[in-house]
């Protein structure tokens, strides 16, 4: 059952009717429970003033504080809300001075007031100036609610409309990632191809079918934003089986991909510009050099290493640059907030990358 409905405006409005329904039940319950007078005086006196008070929240909520407030009319605003506190104290006290006035409630009050003033010399209370005090204190009390709910709703759109660019932005990069990937790549791997295809034609039209995976991936799979951790794996195998094409006998390769937890979802090319680095930096035709990438799954955490020598011809303040890996940053960071934890260390002479992320659990 989906309970999309439960969000955004829908679920606003909800809260806000629910509370209204509270605000309508709660004193005829409190009545018939307690006992009240047969009039229901108390109770029309008590919905006139709600009816005011609930008229100065919406007036500031829905259209004071998005048509003044953040629209840097600061001193507008505050002019117009004082003005509405002043209005609505003003008709509060005309209608619980004039027109619910209680005359048996206030020859209740003069009697007390006989009754304790007896051998003293006690003045009454100035029971209406403390009313109008009343009044206009509670004003401002759901003025400056109003004014705070509607700022952190504000707060709230913002930050939902920051990530929405953020993703926009990302995706943006996703696909200069994967054209970065493909002029670059596809032309060694074609050239390769070409070579093999003198003395090993078998071992050619393999690396042709890898390539034509590799592409069908790049340019369908990768399109969703989440793709099966086994179709992510299969394709780094294909990466890597194209990129072993052009290794020498210098470089050691070590590579580890899991064969099960297929259906764990990933977002799509997440692990290739780790691996892209390596290759990039990793392999040296005049030394000795060495490339590891490791993959292990435990539940639905994943665990991704890469690690490359640097050779004599990288700076180490090289290898960590491009847009792939500021890419990958970014993503994760927007993606597993607070479930992922990425350690990259370099030094002179080894460049190491240590990914953990906690993806949803296997279904």
């Amino acid at each position: 059952m989906s309970f999309s409905f439960l969000s955004g405006k829908r679920l606003t409005i909800g809260l806000h009717v629910l509370a209204w329904a509270f605000i309508v039940i709660i004193p005829q319950y409190l009545i018939s429970v307690y006992g009240g007078r047969s009039d229901n005086h108390f109770l029309y006196q008590f919905y006139a003033n709600t009816l005011i008070y609930g008229s100065v929240f919406y007036l500031n909520y829905l259209w004071l504080v998005p048509k003044l407030f953040f629209l840097d009319s600061k001193m507008k605003y505050i002019l117009t809300v004082a003005g509405v506190i002043i209005l609505s104290s003003l008709l509060l006290y005309v209608i619980n001075n004039y027109l619910f006035f209680d005359i048996e409630r206030e020859k209740q009050i003069d009697q007390v007031m006989k009754e304790l003033n007896k051998g003293m010399d006690l003045k009454k209370p100035p029971f209406r100036q403390m009313r109008i005090f009343n009044y206009f204190y509670s004003a401002i009390l759901i003025c400056g609610f109003s004014l705070g709910l509607g700022v952190l709703e504000k707060l709230n759109l913002n930050e939902k409309q920051r990530k929405e660019l953020e993703k926009e932005k990302l995706n943006s990069e996703l696909a200069f990632l994967k054209n970065q990937i493909s002029p670059h790549f596809f032309f060694n791997t074609l050239n390769n191809i070409y070579s093999l295809i003198g003395f090993d034609t078998d071992e050619a039209q393999e690396a042709v079918l890898k390539l034509s995976k590799l592409m069908r991936y790049l340019l369908y799979e990768s399109e969703h934003g989440e793709s099966r951790l086994g179709d992510e794996v299969a394709f780094l195998n294909n990466y890597v089986d194209l990129m072993k094409l052009r290794l020498g006998n210098k470089v050691e390769l070590n590579v580890s991909f899991p064969e099960n937890n297929s259906d764990l979802p990933v977002p799509p090319l997440l692990f290739v510009s780790f691996v892209e680095n390596a290759f990039k930096h990793g392999v040296s035709y005049r030394e000795r050099s060495f490339i590891t990438i490791r993959m292990s799954v435990n539940g639905n955490r994943i665990f991704f290493s890469a690690k490359n020598s640097i050779g004599s011809g990288s700076h180490a303040e090289e290898v960590y640059s491009g847009i792939g890996l500021e890419n990958v940053k970014k993503r994760l960071n927007l993606l597993f907030p607070g479930t992922h934890e990425l350690k990259i260390e370099q030094t002179d002479t080894e460049f190491d990358v240590d990914l953990t992320l906690e993806t949803r659990p296997l279904t």
